[in-house]
């Protein structure tokens, strides 16, 4: 099942000369997790807010083509009923926290679909459970680190229940080990709930493993569009930068040592390894 439509986009902001986005197509199917990637400035978040509408209705322009999403014309549906259904995570999350404690962050959302009180407590009690916000339940925003702050924004959209979640450089602020907990709740969003996932991310390394699907932009296109597998191994991805595990097996390739399909994580890769020593032991 389709999930969204991109048709011929080409997206001009008001006051620019050239597009930010150039000739786009492509479709997502249901429950793919998807890792948007490319340089900066390359069309990536512009790309992410047509997917919720803020483009073409908050951010101003010339859109040419179709954005459909959910058998919903974006030209034609308000930012707040694609909000029933497209969830949006931010780098920043101080731009999407405001409310004195964590509890009413996540209820905020329904109180404005105007939920009944009961089901409001429901959700906001299930969120938080499945996030493992209890400790922090009570705590204001500015109290909580960068990694929880992040967890209190993807609560409050989850608790809207989206059909798709789309993350915009949601670890550009956090150092490693918040970041590899962030993406693997993402991971469980997506393994456990279903959901659809688009995520723009410059680590790759920490998302080759758990994606279905690897995109990459440059200069408003999509130049790539592949199975990580198949994407690591294109001359392309070095827009981005190629991924230490990448480098090391291609060097290994390259010295007379197959170690099979491209490992997608340094935990492949040492298992690969491993199992190569066992076999010539």
């Amino acid at each position: 099942m389709k999930v969204i439509e991109i048709k011929n986009v080409t997206f001009t902001y008001r006051g620019n000369n050239e597009p930010s986005l150039l000739n786009i197509n492509f479709e997502v199917e249901k429950g793919e997790f998807i890792l948007l990637t490319g340089p900066s400035g390359c069309g990536k978040s512009t790309l992410c807010r047509l997917f919720n509408g803020l483009i073409p209705h908050f951010y101003g322009g010339k859109l040419e083509g179709e954005v459909i999403v959910l058998d919903m014309n974006v030209k034609d549906t308000p930012t707040y009923e694609l909000a029933r259904h497209v969830g949006m995570v931010f780098q920043d999350p101080e731009n999407q926290l405001f409310l004195s404690n964590v509890e009413k962050e996540i209820a905020f959302g329904l109180e404005n679909l105007g939920l009944p009180r009961r089901e409001i407590q429901r959700r906001v009690k299930e969120v938080i459970e499945y996030m493992g916000l209890e400790n922090i339940k009570d705590k204001a925003p500015y109290e909580l680190s960068g990694g929880q702050q992040q967890k209190v924004a993807i609560a409050s959209v989850l608790a809207m229940q989206p059909e798709i979640l789309v993350l915009d450089e949601p670890t550009a602020n956090l150092d490693p080990y918040s970041s590899l907990d962030l993406l693997n709740i993402v991971t469980r969003l997506n393994k456990e709930l279903k959901m659809t996932v688009i995520i723009v991310e410059h680590k790759l390394e920490m998302l080759l493993d758990k994606v279905s699907r690897l995109m990459l932009m440059n200069k408003g296109r999509i130049v790539l569009d592949k199975a990580p597998q198949e994407a690591v191994l294109n001359s392309k991805i070095k827009i981005v930068g190629v991924p230490k595990i990448i480098e090391v097996y291609e060097q290994l390739k390259g010295t007379g040592y197959d170690l099979g399909k491209p490992p997608l994580s340094p935990e492949d890769f040492v298992n690969t390894i491993r199992k190569m020593v066992d076999t010539h032991g």
